[in-house]
């Protein structure tokens, strides 16, 4: 874990902008620290030299907690459940060859505590309770999935649930005609988070390019996106529909 020592720092401060979620607060004029309740173990501060005289370095990280913040926090670590990087899987990107997101379905990914908030996985845990009471079905391979107590109701174990986090993304599917109740879930346990949240929609068009996801969002009243990922189908299938 990062620290700071004491004697190698001269309180100027050029650290503290580094950090994504304010984890370092001077203690006086001549001395600044780490709130390791507040750190999520990214090591951006570390990859960036963000002390030019050396004052902080880096500890063995201890306990499970720490050293899953720090998996899911920072993008250089590679989760050997997922294959991939960080707080999420690959989503749409492999589509093409995974078939995840079928004809008739849409996929959900609800990315938490981005940009620059981070989060409590207490408040990932109401999203994906909200969103499991109406319908949606998580991603196997989602390191949020993966310390779920109850899959079917998105309960996570008790002890992660004061973990704190850069990001996560709750990720799941749904057939298509769930996709309003998805809406409306989010927007009621919106203001019961103490973080904030967006929301990608992933589905597949015909071969005229249509989806039905479009009009949802126009009905719903919510705007329609400006960008996007497209996966245009390169690889080799393993399913049809």
């Amino acid at each position: 874990m990062p620290v700071i020592v004491e004697d190698q720092c001269k309180g100027c401060k050029l650290c503290i902008p580094v950090c994504p979620v304010d984890a370092f607060k001077p203690v006086n004029k001549k001395l600044v620290t780490i709130d390791q309740d507040i750190c999520v173990e990214c090591y951006v501060c570390v990859r960036k030299n963000a002390c030019p005289f050396g004052a902080i370095q880096s500890l063995a990280l201890s306990g499970t907690m720490r050293n899953f913040s720090h998996f899911l926090s920072d993008p250089t670590e590679t989760k050997a459940s997922t294959g991939v990087p960080g707080r999420g899987t690959e989503e749409c990107k492999t589509n093409d060859v995974t078939g995840r997101t079928r004809i008739g379905q849409v996929g959900i990914a609800i990315d938490m505590g981005r940009p620059g908030v981070g989060l409590r996985l207490v408040d990932a845990e109401k999203v994906a309770m909200a969103v499991a009471a109406v319908g949606l079905e998580f991603e196997e391979s989602s390191p949020l999935t993966e310390i779920m107590a109850d899959k079917a109701t998105g309960k996570l174990r008790e002890q992660f649930l004061q973990v704190h986090l850069l990001s996560i993304i709750v990720e799941g599917s749904c057939p298509m005609e769930n996709l309003p109740r998805v809406i409306q879930a989010l927007r009621e346990v919106e203001g019961k988070i103490d973080t904030v949240f967006s929301v990608g929609v992933i589905s597949r068009v015909d071969a005229n390019g249509y989806s039905p996801v479009l009009e949802q969002i126009d009905r719903a009243g919510l705007p329609r996106p400006i960008r996007g990922k497209v996966n245009v189908g390169l690889g080799r299938p393993l399913v049809n529909d």
